[in-house]
């Protein structure tokens, strides 16, 4: 060891020890976003993330609160972590009931709200304050937590590496009567254009080989802000959906792919119309999540919701002849109160009308704060759930049917996991196709993939066979 100028051999320095922060992350993409905007905040400030309760200085627990189950589910989740660890942040959609958490936890170090990723930091800093020192202090600090910044290296993701969430609004400003979402994270506002489209553009020169643009309704994007222009690439582009879905469909991975976008969370305004040309020309992947909730014109009425099922019904038809390809996916809620077995008949054969291809359904749940609570004629329990299973029953007919229609097409994929080689050496895949969003919808299962094939490819497979919600397929 060299010697100092005082003939004394220099001490070695002592690089302090990284405090670690376990997450516990409940609920929709959107709050899964949050999970890794706080997480990047927080590696920067000098934290490892802990795999497990046992290595963690304290433990952030991202809850959902926007059904009465959801916020067990949460609540069973902070009881875990106290139970496991004993030191515990909780933050998220549940934070606006701080009193009840406090009640029941009362040794909760910390509660905040949702998308207040400030007070969760410093939260974090005075439960377990970050190791100090030049070797810590060295790592890249982000910019503001408004939109995320720096390399692949700096982000923390929650996802795999092939697919990102990009969050574009916050916020909604539907006064729906069955939900508490306003509520809970205030009147929609929206993000620059110019924002998210770098954003997009990082995480898809990161690795991101699929973009799924969430928020609470995306169909509003701008609104708030008046649909403002800002110069992207050194042309102005405006704060609107159909403007957002154009930039993003222009984007190129680093080998010069075009990443798939899909688009969640769109209620069907008259300028959703807008962006099915940009599917039929592959700017855009060819699917929708829309949130239909009924078809009941009556019932629509009583969630305040638009009533125009007809009318939606003759748009599907146009979108489908312009778009062929066109995935539908959405979601209904049954047994809301006064929902008569007319209404719920009605929404039956609406659906044998749309032919949707994915569908969710929903017993209806009282939340607290909802205005659905207090109208007449609650539907009994068991008639929700024989509705939830008419209802169910009819979807997955209708799905198994038009996924047996794509027997023998050959359909483009993106690889999820590649499994090991069994004992005659075929190695099997998991994939999705255009259809299926991760982890909501169905997959493609392939057999005899090549040895090198690894998640986040894109390759085209012929669909050998079907049922009512996966695909099993080959490479061509």
């Amino acid at each position: 060891m060299a010697e100092s100028l005082s003939g004394q051999a220099p001490q070695a320095s002592t690089i302090p020890s990284q405090r670690k922060v376990g997450m516990v992350s409940l609920g929709c993409p959107k709050a899964l976003v949050d999970s890794e905007r706080i997480l990047t905040r927080l590696r920067a400030d000098g934290y490892a993330m802990s795999p497990d309760y046992a290595g963690a200085d304290v433990v952030l627990v991202n809850t959902c609160g926007f059904l009465d189950s959801a916020k067990e589910e949460s609540l069973s989740a902070i009881g875990e972590a106290i139970a496991e660890n004993g030191r515990v942040i909780v933050t998220g959609c549940m934070g606006d009931e701080a009193e009840l958490i406090r009640a029941r936890f009362p040794d909760v170090l910390a509660v905040t709200g949702a998308h207040q990723y400030e007070d969760v930091v410093e939260a974090v800093h005075e439960a377990a304050p970050p190791s100090q020192g030049p070797f810590v202090d060295l790592i890249p600090q982000p910019g503001a937590l408004k939109q995320r910044s720096g390399s692949a290296e700096e982000y923390v993701k929650l996802t795999p590496r092939h697919y990102s969430y990009l969050k574009i609004s916050e916020g909604c400003n539907h006064a729906c009567a069955f939900c508490i979402i306003p509520q809970l994270r205030g009147k929609l506002a929206s993000r620059r254009i110019d924002a998210v489209l770098r954003e997009a553009e990082k995480l898809v020169a990161a690795g991101t080989k699929e973009l799924l643009v969430i928020s609470q309704d995306t169909s509003a994007y701008g609104v708030d802000i008046r649909h403002e222009e800002r110069l992207w690439k050194g042309h102005p582009v405006r704060a609107h959906m159909t403007d957002l879905a154009r930039e993003l469909g222009r984007l190129k991975t680093p080998e010069g792919q075009q990443p798939w976008v899909r688009l969640h969370y769109v209620y069907p305004y008259p300028h959703v119309d807008g962006v099915i040309p940009l599917m039929a020309e592959g700017l855009l992947t060819p699917y929708l999540d829309i949130p239909f909730q009924h078809a009941s014109p009556k019932v629509l009425r009583a969630m305040k919701r638009p009533a125009n099922e007809a009318k939606v019904l003759e748009r599907i038809r146009i979108w489908r002849a312009i778009a062929p390809d066109l995935t539908i996916r959405s979601s209904f809620v049954v047994g809301f109160p006064g929902e008569t077995e007319e209404d719920f008949q009605y929404l039956l054969d609406w659906l044998d009308e749309a032919q949707l291809d994915r569908v969710g359904a929903f017993r209806f749940e009282p939340v607290e704060g909802a205005q659905a609570n207090a109208l007449p004629d609650p539907v009994p329990e068991e008639v929700k759930e024989e509705r939830y299973a008419r209802i169910m029953e009819k979807t997955e007919a209708i799905s198994a049917a038009k996924l047996a229609a794509k027997v023998g097409r050959v359909l483009p994929v993106i690889v999820d996991e590649v499994g090991e080689p069994d004992e005659d050496g075929d190695i099997g895949a998991t994939a999705r196709s255009q259809a299926d969003a991760p982890e909501i919808d169905g997959n493609v299962f392939l057999r005899n993939v090549a040895p090198d094939l690894k998640p986040g490819d894109f390759i085209d497979v012929e669909i050998e066979d079907a049922d009512a919600h996966d695909l099993f397929g080959v490479p061509v």
